[in-house]
């Protein structure tokens, strides 16, 4: 019985002591999942708790996936973690990516695209033949945000569409059945369009947008596909903060003629051009919460990266001193100083890091991150680690960045391999 209590107060001791111990809090905190690691297998432990928590990986070739970057393959790896190599205390998943390369971009480009459907941005009243306000949009159950894909069985693309469509329902039917995606639903409603007598069309009482412009920088282009991603974020409609989903688009150059400066509480802004006789042209194919997607082709040039370079991982991430690439005059990409003041491992979107401007000539420039320089590439240690993505409204010298690593999972398709 003694023996048995001495037993059970060592037990509870040293798993005390491994729950205060660091890098045994480290290991517990790993992710279940997508904890990537760069073309490497080492335990995660060393020392005196690689000797007594081993790590068991069970490697499955059907989970082995192609990133189409650079043919590169990302192999996924079951992981347990067990006390004495007997008694499991963690399992997750990781994956070992091999090295790949990347041509930073930094030139601002032109953005313009146009939607699937065309979107719902506002409510307008019609004044009917007894002088009364209505909205039969409205009243039919259609919302700001939402798409309106057909009409009477024809689909619609642009806001002409739209205006003909109802106006041909309302003279020929007096009624128009209306295909249109709310959030994440296709449903059909029937509107009545009302006669109105100031514009003598028919209406439904609908404000609608179906194209979106600006401009932004491009984050990356790969030497052997082609492909590139650019911006870092999503693209949104200004009125709606809906994600646009993409039918068409394009990017081009732009030149920036103008810098409105960032100050606290107001976001500066590049003020810039579609460049008409553009080197380069590229087609937007995917619109994602890391930033737009496509092919691009012609001459784009990075005075300061002739060659493609390593991209740096997640894991590989680091506080401290960056560089950013971006165009604050005309078309020259410029270098300019940047601290990575904190990375945060556990988030999947396009806020993975935050980016502190120190370079006194950017400062004096933009007053920080504005506008437009989202997509600028992040270079750290050699290796192209991410890009930039939002602006503190408070705080105009931080912004947020993306990890690189998030932007090629989301933006490039990922087929199985064989």
């Amino acid at each position: 019985m003694r023996i048995r209590r001495i037993f059970v107060l060592f037990s509870l001791i040293f798993c005390t002591f491994l729950c205060l111990n660091p890098s045994f809090q480290q290991l517990m905190e790993f992710p279940e999942q997508n904890l990537v690691l760069v073309n490497q297998t080492e335990p995660q432990l060393s020392g005196f708790w690689s000797k007594i928590v081993k790590e068991e990986k069970i490697s499955d070739p059907t989970i082995s996936v192609s990133s189409g970057l650079n043919s590169s393959i990302a192999e996924k790896l079951d992981v347990v973690y067990k006390l004495f190599g007997i008694f499991p205390i963690k399992s997750g998943e990781i994956e070992v990516m091999s090295p790949m390369k990347l041509i930073p971009g930094g030139q601002s480009i032109g953005v313009s695209l146009q939607t699937k459907g065309v979107l719902v941005v506002g409510q307008a009243p019609i004044i009917d033949q007894n002088g009364r306000k209505v909205y039969p949009a409205k009243e039919a159950g259609i919302e700001v945000g939402d798409i309106l894909l057909k009409i009477n069985n024809q689909e619609v693309r642009t806001d002409q569409d739209v205006s003909n469509s109802i106006h041909l329902a309302g003279e020929q039917k007096g009624q128009a059945d209306v295909l249109f995606k709310h959030q994440d639903q296709i449903l059909e409603k029937v509107i009545k369009p009302v006669f109105c007598s100031e514009t003598g069309r028919y209406r439904v009482g609908l404000f609608v947008r179906d194209e979106a412009a600006g401009v932004g920088t491009l984050s990356f282009i790969d030497p052997e596909t082609k492909q590139y991603g650019a911006l870092g974020h999503v693209i949104t409609d200004a009125d709606t903060n809906q994600k646009i989903e993409v039918s068409n688009g394009k990017i081009m150059a732009s030149t920036i003629y103008a810098i409105e400066k960032g100050k606290r509480g107001h976001p500066g802004e590049k003020i810039g051009s579609f460049v008409s006789n553009s080197p380069f042209s590229g087609t937007i194919e995917k619109n994602t919460m890391t930033g737009i997607f496509g092919r691009i082709n012609g001459q784009v040039d990075n005075p300061f990266y002739k060659e493609p370079i390593p991209v740096g991982w997640e894991s590989e991430v680091k506080t401290g001193p960056a560089k950013i690439y971006t165009v604050i005059q005309g078309e020259k990409i410029e270098e300019f100083d940047v601290n990575i003041d904190r990375v945060m491992h556990n988030r999947t979107d396009s806020k993975n890091m935050i980016v502190r401007v120190t370079d006194p000539r950017l400062l004096q420039a933009t007053g920080g991150i504005i506008q437009g320089m989202s997509g600028s590439p992040i270079i750290q240690n050699g290796k192209i680690i991410g890009a930039i993505t939002h602006v503190f409204v408070n705080d105009s010298q931080r912004g947020y960045g993306v990890f690189i690593q998030n932007m090629i999972n989301e933006g490039i398709d990922k087929k199985q391999a064989a």
